[in-house]
């Protein structure tokens, strides 16, 4: 699983011309679900999601986490984070999820954070979305955990 991070001042998601997702001061969360994902990598990156500590505390220090800072995450399905660019001149997408399989472990990560009483919003999974957001720093991370392919 692969996730990229943006610590947003807002971010909303549009499908068909309707507002899905929408969140002030928080997380938009590119979410790449890699083929051999499994509840365990869900649970992992759950935690990690809700207490990644990327928020300025009063000292300017980043030590605050999402709940921390009262902030949302806004989730995005987003299989191309696991594009390999590395051959030729269009990625391969062989390392993403099929999408039952994606879709299934999305919903479950969703469903993870707010047992973490994280504020969830969500986009829709494998729709074309428009995504506006507003960036704050900027912040962005890339957590990647390594499908367990069974072990």
């Amino acid at each position: 699983m692969r996730v990229l991070v943006q610590r947003v001042w807002s971010a909303r998601v549009v499908v068909d011309g309707e507002t899905t997702g929408q969140i002030d001061h928080g997380l938009l969360v590119y979410v790449g679900i890699a083929d051999g994902d499994d509840e365990a990598a869900v649970r992992w990156m759950a935690e990690k999601l809700a207490n990644l500590r990327i928020f300025n505390d009063d000292d300017g220090k980043l030590n605050r986490s999402v709940q921390d800072a009262r902030g949302g995450i806004l989730l995005i399905s987003n299989f191309t984070l696991l594009g390999d660019g590395g051959k030729g001149r269009r990625p391969s997408f062989v390392a993403a999820a099929p999408s039952e399989q994606a879709g299934r472990l999305h919903q479950k990560l969703a469903a993870a954070l707010k047992a973490f009483g994280c504020a969830v919003a969500e986009g829709v999974f494998g729709a074309d979305m428009t995504i506006d957001s507003q960036a704050d720093g900027p912040v962005n991370i890339v957590l990647d955990r390594p499908a367990s392919n069974g072990s």
